[in-house]
């Protein structure tokens, strides 16, 4: 059995968990983690830079990277944690920490769990999500246009920038794109990027540690800020006041903020009106799910990128049948060329069905919209016939939203499509239905419950 074979199990693990993952847990806790294999594939030792952290992936994470790995190798993997020695083997098995760098090249990089205030000021890019790694598509369009004017005009027009849309869309890679273009042309602007969860644990910190001084030094000196997913700020009043004065800082001295987020500002739930005034006052644009031709030009540009050539009808076979978002076609992506090479595969098509058969036995059951239909119309005890009319009453609005919403996320179907069978409704009508739904999905635990016995209902 080859190193490469080794290492090539690892990082089909690896990028199976990245998939399997919410992003900033997969961040935090395996991202950072370097592996041994064993010759016969039976046994991983995993390095994990201290006794806090290997407790932590022990109880939370270690069954489930057991799980991935046997599943992988196709015989039961025992996996073994090791502190990680200051020279040993982790820091000596150079290709394979390789291999996890370029696996994890385009993942944000996000703040570790110590305290990132005592390092000073790190702008926390990740210097590959630039614009020209950005493709370019009408459903960004937009989006790019007023990132690339911010970053050539920092602190005039678009102030703030907000840019929405649903997970994993590029609102980020624009604003690493923005913030590393800043860093081209003015290598030593105050740059900032952080998640929103960041900045309600600095403030939590300021306060216990009385260091506000030190908190309004970092966060109100800066050049240009960006801040991902402010909805997290929800219902958290001490974190909206600081953001607020920090705003208002940063604006009085002409520096550029950028916000990103899964709805409107209009749209945020439980987030201080004055607060949401100022997300609305810059420039509010929104990022759409990529259609086919710009899907296909993405998959080819991230292979191209990984090293290897993908033809183009394996592209388009993959983009017609991941349509929701970028992340989930870099997802499927990384599991073609994590199978490719550790069968020694060439690409084609047959070997991306291979890849990818869990996620196309999905989309290969026929859920039709007529289907949705009647079953949102017998789960909410309404008509059939209620989904086509014109009638308005909430009892009926809601369910039809709602399957406007599953008929977006569960077949193949274009919006004017969906519209059409929805009784002659205009695309935008169900773009309103669809951004609602999945923006309230989030916020409310009853709807999310409902409609994942809708989803369980019709995928059998």
């Amino acid at each position: 059995m080859t190193d490469t074979v080794q290492h090539e199990l690892w990082l089909a693990c690896v990028e199976r968990l990245a998939q399997e993952m919410p992003e900033q847990q997969f961040n935090t806790w395996i991202r950072p983690l370097t592996a041994r294999v064993t010759d016969d594939l039976t046994r991983v030792t995993i390095w994990v830079g201290n006794r806090f952290k290997m407790d932590w992936i022990r109880t939370q994470y270690s069954a489930k990277i057991a799980r991935v790995l046997s599943d992988l190798a196709e015989n039961e993997v025992a996996i073994e944690l090791a502190l990680t020695p200051r020279e040993g083997p982790a820091r000596s098995t150079p290709a394979l920490r390789s291999i996890q760098e370029q696996v994890l090249a385009e993942a944000p990089e996000v703040p570790p769990p110590e305290d990132p205030m005592a390092h000073g000021v790190k702008n926390r890019l990740n210097p590959a999500l630039t614009f020209a790694t950005l493709v370019e598509g009408s459903a960004n369009r937009m989006a790019r246009a007023a990132a690339l004017h911010v970053a050539g005009s920092l602190g005039q027009l678009y102030n703030p920038l907000f840019i929405y849309g649903g997970v994993g869309l590029g609102k980020t890679h624009l604003m690493h794109a923005i913030g590393n273009q800043l860093l081209a042309d003015k290598p030593h602007g105050k740059i900032l990027y952080i998640h929103a969860e960041q900045f309600v644990t600095d403030v939590v910190k300021a306060y216990q540690r009385k260091t506000f001084d030190e908190f309004k030094e970092r966060y109100h000196s800066l050049d240009l800020l960006l801040i991902d997913d402010v909805q997290f700020f929800a219902n958290k009043e001490r974190t909206q006041e600081e953001f607020f004065n920090a705003f208002e800082a940063l604006l009085a001295k002409k520096s550029h903020i950028v916000l990103t987020s899964d709805t409107y500002p209009k749209g945020l739930a439980d987030i201080h009106e004055r607060l949401v005034s100022r997300f609305d006052s810059g420039l509010t644009v929104a990022i759409e799910p990529p259609e086919l031709e710009m899907r296909v030009a993405i998959l080819i540009n991230k292979a191209e990128a990984e090293g290897t050539a993908m033809p183009e009808e394996v592209a388009f076979f993959v983009a017609k049948n991941v349509r929701s978002n970028v992340r989930e076609l870099e997802g499927a992506l990384r599991k073609i060329l994590a199978y490719s090479r550790f069968n020694q595969k060439d690409i084609s098509i047959q070997l991306a069905r291979d890849a990818l058969k869990d996620l196309l036995s999905i989309q290969n059951r026929q859920i039709s919209v007529e289907n949705i239909q009647k079953t949102v119309a017998d789960y909410y005890k309404i008509k059939v016939a209620d989904m086509y009319s014109a009638r308005r009453p909430a009892s009926i609005a809601r369910p039809r939203q709602i399957a406007m919403y599953l008929a977006k996320e569960l077949t193949q179907k274009s919006l004017p499509e969906i519209g059409e069978l929805f009784g002659g409704r205009d695309h935008t009508t169900v773009l309103h239905a669809v951004r609602k739904i999945s923006a309230e999905r989030a916020q409310l635990t009853e709807l999310n419950q409902q409609l994942h016995v809708l989803e369980q209902t019709l995928k059998g």
